[in-house]
């Protein structure tokens, strides 16, 4: 058999550390004020001195609240083998009460090697759950349950939350409950009596910070020196890293995706295409593949539109933008005209076309939809003197200037004159 190239084994070992969420979060959980650290604290204390609790983990979709729960979740479940069961339910599958104390009921059945019924009715199930309540905390065994989608649980009666938090208000009992919602106000949406029984603990799951983002890359990025690779190719492969990593230009980039969308989940997603973009005949990251990569998941349609441009359609968007710049709120195609004029007649460019050329450049631009009328009303009257807007940014605009093949440079300079 032939011997595995070093370059692909690499390329292997990176993809998989990607699609593992709870690889890449180990990188973020070492620091004490951590969420993963005050997570398990709360936690293994709620074990060790037999009491009940209550947490809500919240933040936006992809902050990683789920990743680091199943960090905290196995690493207890190796420290107290005999102390914990967990019992999983979310709020997509299990928001109805009666659905969810079944399900309860058939997870906490499996965990002890009891015989689930599914005959049984809501008062049965809802009664079995507090009878294991009692006898885990009898048996010193803590029961975790998982609430995800927590905010989907407070719609309706709430039976099941009250039942739960009631439950937990026995000594004999010993259970944590753990919230998960993308809702900052999820706890707000509880009643009255369900509030009252709640913990009132959150931990808030915000976007990494920089010295984060560095962290992370070096740790899903850089290859192990004691493993199965050739010490040479790990050595010059991390020491190739950490020149990218220091680059201000790729921290420029990165700079540039996570204005885009700053969450963990979006940007090892963004990390796999860079990496899947590596040369397996180097075997070595490029600046290059994180370029390709911003370009290709970054797609825009009206800068795609403004490559398709006219000379003359530029003109008028460079008009328009002009305009807003100078606060004029509000405008139509005879205002764009006179700023039209007023270009051509200072810098005396041989880009000047008659009127009615120009209005079905308009026209053409109102089809395309790279402007637009500030009201309704404007499509029932003359084109020439209905209100019209700019529907494209000025980064797009600019961006769509440099890329286009032929554009005129008095048009970049109008554009660089704006920033």
């Amino acid at each position: 058999m032939a011997r595995e190239n070093p370059a692909e084994k690499a390329l292997g070992l990176l993809r998989s550390r990607l699609c593992d969420p709870n690889f890449a979060f180990k990188a973020l959980s070492h620091a004490d004020d951590s969420n993963y650290s005050k997570l398990k604290f709360l936690v293994s204390s709620s074990i060790t001195e037999a009491c009940n609790n209550s947490i809500l983990l919240l933040g936006p979709r992809g902050s990683g609240k789920i990743a680091v729960l199943e960090l905290v979740l196995s690493d207890l479940l190796q420290e107290y083998p005999d102390m914990i069961s967990v019992i999983r339910l979310s709020g997509l599958l299990h928001s109805s009460d009666n659905c969810a104390f079944k399900e309860i009921a058939r997870q906490l059945c499996m965990e002890h090697q009891l015989v689930f019924s599914r005959m049984a009715s809501f008062d049965d199930n809802s009664q079995f759950m507090i009878a294991m309540l009692r006898e885990c905390g009898l048996a010193h065994k803590t029961i975790i349950f998982v609430l995800d989608e927590f905010d989907l649980f407070a719609l309706g009666k709430q039976k099941l939350l009250y039942s739960l938090l009631d439950a937990m208000q026995s000594v004999t009992s010993q259970a944590v409950v753990i919230g998960v919602s993308c809702r900052l106000d999820a706890d707000m949406l509880l009643d009255k009596r369900v509030r009252s029984r709640f913990s009132h603990r959150k931990l808030l799951f915000l976007p990494p910070a920089n010295d984060d983002i560095q962290r992370l890359l070096e740790h899903i990025l850089s290859l192990p020196t004691d493993s199965s690779f050739p010490p040479d190719y790990a050595v010059a492969f991390n020491a190739k890293l950490q020149n990218i990593l220091a680059d201000e230009r790729f921290k420029e980039i990165i700079s540039t995706y996570l204005n885009f969308d700053s969450t963990v989940k979006h940007l090892l997603r963004y990390l796999f295409r860079a990496v899947s973009y590596m040369d397996l005949e180097s075997g070595m990251l490029s600046l290059e593949n994180f370029k390709a990569a911003l370009s290709n998941i970054q797609r825009h349609p009206k800068l795609e539109c403004i490559k398709d441009c006219s000379i003359l359609e530029l003109y008028i968007l460079v008009c328009m933008k002009r305009l807003e710049v100078k606060e004029q709120n509000s405008y139509n195609f005879n205002s764009v005209m006179k700023e039209y004029k007023s270009i051509h007649d200072s810098v005396k460019t041989s880009d000047y076309f008659a009127r009615n050329v120009c209005l079905r450049a308009f026209e053409h631009l109102l089809q395309r939809e790279l402007i637009g009328y500030t009201d309704n009303r404007g499509q029932n009257h003359s084109v020439e003197f209905s209100p019209v807007k700019l529907l494209v940014s000025f980064h797009e605009l600019h961006q769509g200037l440099k890329s286009y093949g032929s554009c005129p440079a008095i048009l970049q300079q109008l554009m660089d004159r704006q920033k």
